[in-house]
């Protein structure tokens, strides 16, 4: 049963469209559209209003959803338009007056929830077949026109008045916080000095220059508008694999109960030992043997257990990250047959073509992507009835440490860890790099070793061997060492933990998602501590009272 007061106290991420306040859904024949109308008072929090289509973290909680229901429901959807409900606005982006009233982790926190969205659309347009248009039928500011920029194109109504900005720097003194600037500059390709004017006109720029620019694919007039975005959208649709008669897979609600020891999931459970501010999260194997042939898994749906494992275990970092801030250290362990894990890895790798397939393991890649990029330090431990094998296994390949029980004098009872060909390309980082090639910095000798392993379980001493685990202490002193372990790392300061957990966990190489994050961590962070945007005077404080902000000259 779940308990009213921890459920009071937590921010969900789960919704449905018959409870939408801020988006419409509406589809025609291979193209879906995304309507952006949203509820002034409808607030995630109270104390402001979302005046001028801007959006707080329940907008994007909703567009999330949107997503997922497009992707699984929806096969027929080749295209996506997104575009706003009401006239001569598109989205003003992130409510200011929210942004003030939050502390610093609510509004970093947002901002990556933000990102990942983002970053959500781009993906399913690599991976899946589906192409996004943002229809911008009016004014797109800062994350409106940074939600623009993730679509694959971007049309801008030609109507003398409508522009696209960033205009953070100039009016609050913050950065775009959702990868506007990297997006303008690794995506678009727009001249730096070009991009240095754009992102400091509060005003923004219109339509044919726009274009020019590069801030856009194109533009219309108002009576030719909607006629090229549906063009567009059509054309983009013919270009897409995705099936044209294929049945959907209904998303139900992900079942959790929330109570006093944590989250819990049919799959994944998450116990929070709060005094040590630590949280174990257990990810189970199947119960018993899953459907391998494809009538069998689209039947099992959304209970399949691939998807329903990645759902439970992305709604559980989600809930940790939001609502448990003070819980530093995730220890991750699993449970269960590992066989039929590699069972499952099998049929996933079968059938990877299949568009639910396909969707299924774009679930499981995005959900340890989020993992990847979560500041918690995450901690493995191999012991016991554990199932680190395939595609769980890449749980301990996130870790930033893992321990693996070692019993010498009895090998039958040491706990083993099993690869399969899903760890090997099937979920890349946001570096772009699969978890064991980024391990080893791409080196062929150790890559092509853990390969050879593949299928065959691993005790301590070859799991050491190969490089998969970092220490392999004796069943005599397991206890000691895990504990010191854990205790050492909770007496660390927690921002120098994220710092440098952040910088060891990519390695060398970066993509445009890296840069997105790593300059959100880095800088945004770091702008809104500072007096120029939050403090009494600061730009982001006195926005919309009529006083001008006050700044420190001091470059720092």
């Amino acid at each position: 049963m779940n308990d009213p007061e921890a459920s009071r106290q937590s921010i969900t991420y789960d919704t449905h469209p018959d409870r939408y306040k801020h988006w419409r859904l509406t589809f025609a024949g291979p193209v879906a559209t995304l309507h952006l109308d949203i509820d002034e008072d409808g607030g995630i929090k109270p104390g402001y209003k979302l005046k001028l289509n801007s959006y707080d973290l329940g907008v994007d909680i909703e567009l999330h959803d949107a997503l997922q229901r497009i992707r699984f429901e929806h096969p027929e959807i080749r295209s996506v338009v997104v575009t706003s409900g009401r006239e001569r606005i598109f989205c003003s982006g992130a409510n200011i007056f929210m942004l003030g009233l939050s502390t610093h982790a609510w509004k970093v926190n947002f901002c990556k929830f933000t990102n990942e969205t983002r970053n959500g659309i781009e993906d399913s347009s690599r991976h899946s077949g589906l192409k996004f248009i943002a229809a911008c039928n009016g004014t797109t500011a800062g994350g409106g026109y940074e939600l623009a920029l993730a679509c694959d194109e971007i049309i801008l109504v030609d109507d003398r008045s409508s522009a696209v900005s960033l205009p953070e720097v100039p009016l609050l003194g913050v950065l775009p916080g959702t990868g506007g600037l990297t997006r303008v500059t690794d995506k678009r390709h727009v001249r730096r000095d070009h991009a240095d004017v754009f992102c400091t006109l509060t005003e923004g720029i219109r339509a044919e220059r726009a274009k020019e620019w590069r801030l856009i694919d194109d533009h219309a007039k108002p009576q030719q508008f909607a006629a090229k975005v549906k063009q567009r959208a059509e054309d983009l649709a013919a270009q897409s694999d995705r099936p044209a008669d294929a049945k959907g897979i209904l998303l139900p609600p992900v079942k959790r109960i929330i109570d006093g020891a944590g989250y819990h999931y049919e799959t994944v459970d998450v116990a929070i030992d709060r005094k040590a501010r630590r949280a174990t999260l257990t990810v189970a194997a199947p119960s018993s043997g899953v459907a391998s042939d494809i009538d069998g898994i689209t039947a099992a749906g959304a209970s399949w257990w691939p998807l329903l494992m990645a759902r439970e275990l992305d709604d559980a970092i989600l809930m940790l990250r939001t609502n448990d801030l003070e819980i530093g250290t995730w220890v991750l362990k699993t449970s269960g047959d590992a066989q039929l894990v590699l069972d499952t890895d099998a049929a996933l790798a079968r059938h990877h073509q299949h568009w639910f397939v396909r969707e299924v393991i774009g679930m499981l890649r995005r959900t340890l992507a989020r993992l990847d990029v979560t500041s918690r330090t995450l901690i493995a431990m191999v012991e016991g009835d554990t199932c680190f094998a395939g595609t769980l296994a890449e749980l301990l390949l996130a870790a930033d440490r893992s321990y693996m029980l070692c019993v010498p004098d009895d090998l039958q009872q040491e706990a083993s860890i099993t690869l399969s060909e899903m760890n090997f390309g099937s979920y890349p980082m946001v570096n772009g790099r699969y978890r064991i090639a980024a391990r080893f910095y791409e080196e062929e000798a150790p890559i092509a070793a853990a390969r050879a392993a593949v299928g065959r379980p691993l005790g301590a001493k070859e799991a050491a061997e190969l490089g998969l685990v970092t220490a392999t202490p004796d069943d005599l002193d397991w206890e000691d060492e895990i504990r010191i372990v854990l205790e050492e790392r909770a007496s660390l300061s927690p921002d120098a933990l994220t710092a440098m957990e952040a910088n060891l966990r990519f390695g060398p190489g970066e993509t445009m998602e890296t840069r997105v994050f790593g300059r959100l961590s880095a800088w945004q962070n770091w702008i809104f501590i500072r007096p120029n945007a939050v403090g009494e005077t600061g730009a982001l404080k006195v926005f919309g009272s009529g006083n001008k902000a006050k700044f420190n000259w001091e470059r720092v």
